[in-house]
């Protein structure tokens, strides 16, 4: 049984985030990307934490699933819509939803270490509603603040946090999150450390996995002989129902897992079961080259170094990416180990692909919507489709003969892509800057 796990999202009660995301809403989109599991997020904020009890319910140790009473409060599609608008196919049910959900959040960790101020963000997994509860009373305790933020900043050592996590429930693990960001992970360059040891010290032996993060893969992370120890996993960090699944993990299971089963398969690295990771293009990321933003240059490492890693226009040192932070810490060449290593498929998300299709430059165009829900009723949902279903018949059902040209070209990486940098997007693009080949469009749209 294929089994596509997304742990890390949030709500709508942290920063920067979508008021769609409630947990109806993040089940009837999960159902149409093609995710089975998604993590909560945010569980330690007061308000969340009331919305998963009171919609949630556990259907095997550590695995929840919405109450039959929960229902969306907003539209699937639009931030605000009028009453008078046809409902969506989400809102009509022709999506079966039946998405299970497990307890894990983010953390912002803020606190000094050695001769430098650290930023971390780590995933917390939660086995039980009830360990939620004494981890939220003992962050309480120490007055750290849970309401302001669903990804609250704790002035606390990820030793030291792991520490107090284990003391609570010996279940818990932590996981750093996306691991090579600059301003905020435990390999960031500008915030983080060299290694594992350094962060975690006598609690490295408890970190089974790292997110890559979307602006490097599995392969960039295998250059590292330090990384043997822990396997890599892939989230979407959504902050929108539309990002969902953007990078995720894809088990095969005999029987439907558990909380503990899959920390078992992450701890074992255990191949059999996890078979690999859907990963974005690195590329696209916003921070996989080097460059200042407010000047709108970028580089490679390479050419940074010899620039003296200053921007050429304003003279500030640049970002440095995590194509350059990788290379500085990697000891071999990641085909070395490619055979003893957990694969990964890349993707371009199924609205991007239409957009660049339909020559519009919002994959929220009224005609990059109504495809997308014609298409996933029709065919399959987000991930079969990008994944699996037959070339032919992507060209029987669309509405545009480039469609499936296009999924083709991204399966077999035929792509021309312009990488981010210091905040800013890549762009990925599959036909190129003069876009499509002029197609016949069908009557289907």
């Amino acid at each position: 049984m294929r089994t596509i796990v997304d742990w890390h999202i949030h709500s709508k009660h942290s920063r920067a985030c979508s008021r769609q995301l409630e947990l109806p809403m993040i089940d009837v989109w999960c159902a149409r990307k093609g995710i089975d599991i998604v993590a909560t997020g945010d569980w330690t904020h007061p308000a969340w934490f009331a919305h998963i009890k009171e919609n949630l319910e556990e259907v095997r140790q550590g695995i929840f699933r919405l109450k039959s009473t929960a229902t969306p409060s907003s539209s699937p599609l639009r931030e605000s819509e009028s009453s008078s608008e046809p409902r969506t196919a989400l809102e009509r049910g022709r999506i079966e939803s039946g998405t299970e959900f497990m307890l894990v959040q983010e953390v912002s960790q803020i606190y000094k270490k050695g001769d430098k101020t650290r930023r971390i963000h780590n995933l917390i997994f939660s086995p039980s509603i009830e360990t939620c509860e004494k981890v939220i009373a003992e962050l309480t305790q120490r007055n750290f603040n849970l309401k302001a933020d669903g990804r609250p900043i704790l002035g606390i050592d990820s030793e030291d946090l792991y520490k107090l996590l284990k003391d609570i429930d010996e279940k818990i693990i932590l996981v750093p999150a996306h691991a090579w960001t600059p301003w905020y992970a435990v390999f960031g360059s500008k915030s983080g450390f060299d290694s594992l040891e350094e962060c975690f010290g006598s609690m490295t032996k408890y970190i089974y996995a790292i997110e890559t993060g979307l602006s490097s893969n599995p392969m960039m992370n295998w250059q590292l002989s330090s990384l043997d120890s822990v396997v890599m996993i892939s989230n979407s960090d959504a902050h929108s129902p539309r990002n969902l699944g953007r990078e995720a993990n894809v088990f095969e299971f005999p029987k439907p897992p558990t909380y503990d089963e899959f920390v078992r398969v992450l701890r074992e690295q255990d191949a059999k079961r996890f078979k690999y990771t859907i990963e974005f293009y690195p590329e696209e990321g916003k921070y996989h080259f080097d460059g200042c933003a407010s000047c709108q240059f970028s580089c490679a490492p390479e050419e940074s170094k010899r620039i003296g890693e200053r921007c050429p226009t304003c003279r500030r040192l640049l970002t440095l990416g995590v194509h350059h932070r990788v290379e500085a810490l990697a000891d071999r060449d990641a085909l070395s180990v490619l055979n003893r290593k957990i694969p990964f498929k890349s993707i371009v998300p199924l609205a991007e692909i239409l957009a660049e299709v339909y020559g519009v430059s919002s994959t929220q165009s009224k005609k990059v919507e109504a495809e997308y829900l014609r298409m996933t009723d029709e065919i399959a949902n987000e991930f079969t489709l990008l994944l699996d279903t037959p070339i032919e018949l992507i060209r029987a059902h669309a509405s545009n003969a480039n469609l499936a040209t296009a999924i083709e070209r991204m399966r077999a990486g035929n792509l021309k892509i312009r990488p981010g940098y210091d905040g800013i997007f890549g762009a990925v693009k599959i036909f190129g800057e003069d876009g499509p080949p002029a197609a016949k469009q069908s009557s289907l749209l």
